[in-house]
């Protein structure tokens, strides 16, 4: 199957329609768990690193074991998206799948964990390998791992 790059500016509409019906729902719309075919829909939730206000980004991710996968693509754009600037300030973040809201630690997947993982993300979101052609950044999943206690209110 060819993979089809989605034009930056509809993916941001798309996630800025999933946050309004997340938010008018409750969390029970607008995020979904990843299948063999399919990655899942998530929100995390970041501090900014400037503002210390909390920043909502919707991303696509992949469950591995006890932690959530997501990719820093940015749509393959040269610039690290803001999200994964804000985590690697403060790693430390939530995630909303739903109605559930987990406490969540950043960090940059090590290289044996991103060969292992690389296969499984472009198998359900195939642009990720394009855009990891497109930019002269390298793309590193990053891995949410649980936290015992939270400490962002997802509000």
């Amino acid at each position: 199957m060819d993979s089809v790059t989605v034009p930056r500016i509809v993916m941001r509409g798309a996630w800025a329609s999933h946050k309004v019906l997340h938010r008018l729902t409750g969390g029970r719309l607008s995020t979904n768990l990843p299948t063999d075919t399919r990655p899942g829909t998530l929100f995390l939730v970041t501090t900014g690193r400037r503002t210390g206000q909390q920043r909502r980004s919707g991303l696509n991710f992949i469950v591995d074991g006890d932690a959530l996968v997501v990719v820093p693509s940015n749509a393959g754009a040269d610039v690290d998206p803001g999200w994964w600037v804000n985590l690697r300030a403060d790693p430390d973040a939530v995630v909303e799948i739903g109605t559930e809201h987990r406490a969540v630690r950043g960090r940059t997947a090590t290289p044996e964990e991103e060969t292992r993982l690389w296969p499984r993300l472009e198998a359900v979101y195939p642009p990720y390998a394009t855009y990891r052609t497109q930019t002269s950044r390298a793309i590193v999943p990053v891995i949410l791992e649980p936290r015992t206690s939270p400490s962002v209110d997802p509000g």
